[in-house]
């Protein structure tokens, strides 16, 4: 990676940025919005960073690139391939991105898409449909099953699976609010949703149907604690945490005289060679 290259680039990003709105952007805008998108294709950038201490942070001047690119792009008739079906109607700036055999991702037919500006490393399998937006990062070995969405700016890592319908939510705005990660061997389990920057640590597990936003409070049996995410901090999963989806009592008035109670996850256990077993992706598939 060329530092003082990058430099330069977030430099640029920054002067652009700085343009009132509704102030034409120099002409030069598209050019440093194709550098940057290709230089997060090529994963020399990321929209989120990790530091020293293992706490998540957003990369702002990445995220003000991605939102000049949509300020500079205009709405055009994109055409994936010159004999494709199908036609998409997206800022020329932002279209689907062309991946070729040497990348080394394995896309099955069946409408998935990819969109310029997203890191999809070799090794990734993608079931269709599924989609992955514009700076995304997404780790070698990781399966991206049929339905699911790893939204703009999300961080997945390495040999994560993502089941069917799972929701892996992205961010643009505020551009310093750090996206959703998903750290290394985690497993999210079908119709599961992560959203609002929530960060799941390393070999976690999400059972079928956990949601997790800043605001779910998530109890823990094993260590008996409870977490939460704050204005000042996202939601965090622990590492090798197994979250199934749990529910708790409201205890006061109207709610409290129906029985009724609230989605909340709950971890149950903590990872071990049975879990493994059981959220083991087949080599073969691959």
């Amino acid at each position: 990676m060329n530092e003082p290259s990058i430099a330069a680039l977030a430099a640029r990003i920054a002067e652009l940025a700085a343009v009132p709105a509704g102030t034409p952007l120099p002409d030069t805008a598209e050019a440093t919005v194709a550098e940057l998108l290709q230089r997060l294709e090529a994963g020399e950038v990321r929209a989120a960073r990790r530091d020293d201490a293992g706490r998540w942070h957003a990369v702002p001047w990445v995220k003000q690139g991605i939102l000049i690119a949509f300020r500079v792009g205009n709405v055009v008739a994109l055409h994936p391939a010159e004999d494709s079906a199908f036609t998409f109607f997206d800022k020329h700036t932002l279209p689907t991105r062309r991946l070729v055999l040497g990348d080394g991702v394995r896309v099955v037919p069946g409408g998935s898409t990819i969109r310029r500006g997203a890191f999809v490393a070799p090794g990734v399998v993608c079931m269709p449909p599924m989609y992955i937006n514009v700076g995304a990062h997404v780790g070698a070995g990781t399966m991206v099953d049929s339905h699911a969405l790893i939204g703009s700016c999300a961080q997945v890592g390495e040999r994560v699976h993502v089941s069917a319908a799972a929701q892996v939510g992205g961010v643009l705005e505020p551009i310093n609010a750090a996206p959703v990660v998903l750290e290394d061997d985690v497993t999210v389990g079908g119709n599961c949703g992560v959203y609002e920057g929530t960060v799941v640590r390393t070999r976690a597990v999400l059972a079928a149907g956990v949601v997790l936003t800043r605001s779910t409070p998530v109890y823990d049996l094993v260590r008996e604690t409870v977490y939460r995410g704050s204005a000042e901090a996202p939601l965090e999963i622990p590492a090798g945490a197994v979250v199934v989806p749990g529910a708790r009592a409201v205890r006061d008035g109207w709610g409290a005289s129906l029985a009724l109670s609230l989605q909340t996850p709950v971890i149950v256990k903590y990872r071990d060679d049975k879990t493994d077993l059981a959220t083991a992706l087949e080599g073969w598939l691959r």
